[in-house]
């Protein structure tokens, strides 16, 4: 059963589905949200409907300013409000009544991956963690970027800040494209990744406040792990070209109950075919372990 419900935050509402497994008794939930400007419909349903076919509950959400969420301007991305919405997502579902509310995992990818280390570092009450070829180092992740695309998109940062006060909309920067482009990710298999995991159909924006630029490269969220007390499973992509695995491996091997998987491919795969097959699976008998069902 999906239901369509509504996450209270701030002002705004975020926007939910709502995964009911079949069962006599309320099961553990995991709480997800995705990465890097993305959101639920980019194969996030994917996703929660094989933990839910396995006994668990899914409260799947989409951040403020993006997808069916509230919130203006539209794709404006916000580190410290979406850290915001994850608190506010995790609080409602420890007080769903129809969900295990006592066994709450937080899950995210890419960008969001980074997230929930630090969401589980300093909201209480979270029981487990998934995260997947995790955001980990703004730094690392800035390094990555073409040098060219990178002055493109400080060019537009720059931009939006200066005329932020004289506009409603955002001046925007592309998600991704091709390396020398002004965009977030510009690695070789970047722009087919990113378009690959939208459904068809879907209109769905490619692109963000430029702002945010210069917010990404003072965002650590891999230096929470230590203070992630709760277990942990840490999927990385050996061959990961958006989010470096070299720091991620670094701050996997300080989670006091991490447990970590290395993947020998890039950071699209794991989000279709073969390498989300592997994952879904490495990642459902995690929660059994972790989490039995009676």
């Amino acid at each position: 059963m999906r239901l369509d419900v509504v996450i209270p935050s701030g002002q705004e509402q975020c926007a939910a589905w709502l995964y009911l497994p079949e069962s006599a008794t309320p099961a553990p939930v995991i709480v997800m949200a995705h990465g890097l400007g993305a959101v639920r419909t980019m194969r996030l349903d994917a996703f929660a409907k094989r933990y839910c076919e396995a006994g668990y509950a899914c409260l799947v959400f989409d951040y403020r300013h993006f997808g069916d969420s509230t919130g203006e301007p539209r794709q404006l991305l916000d580190i410290n409000k979406q850290l915001e919405d994850w608190r506010n997502a995790v609080r409602f579902a420890q007080q769903e009544p129809r969900v295990d509310g006592s066994k709450v995992i937080v899950w995210g990818s890419s960008f969001s991956g980074g997230h929930v280390l630090k969401t589980a570092a300093t909201v209480p009450g979270i029981a487990g963690v998934m995260s997947q070829c995790p955001f980990t180092n703004g730094i690392a992740s800035t390094l990555a970027l073409n040098p060219l695309s990178s002055i493109k998109v400080t060019l537009l940062a720059t931009l939006d800040l200066l005329t932020a006060p004289l506009r409603k909309t955002p001046v925007m920067v592309n998600l991704a494209g091709q390396p020398g482009d002004a965009a977030l990710m510009t690695a070789h298999d970047a722009l087919s990744g990113y378009e690959g995991i939208k459904p068809a159909g879907h209109n769905i924006p490619g692109y963000v406040g430029a702002r945010f630029g210069f917010a990404i490269t003072r965002y650590f969220p891999g230096l929470s792990a230590k203070k992630v007390t709760c277990p942990t499973l840490v999927i990385a992509c050996q061959k990961d070209t958006v989010a470096p695995v070299r720091p991620t491996l670094k701050y996997a091997a300080q989670l006091p109950q991490g447990t970590l998987v290395k993947l020998d491919t890039g950071h699209f795969d794991i989000y279709v075919g073969e390498w989300f097959e592997k994952v879904v699976n490495i990642q459902t008998d995690w929660l059994k372990t972790h989490f039995p069902l009676p």
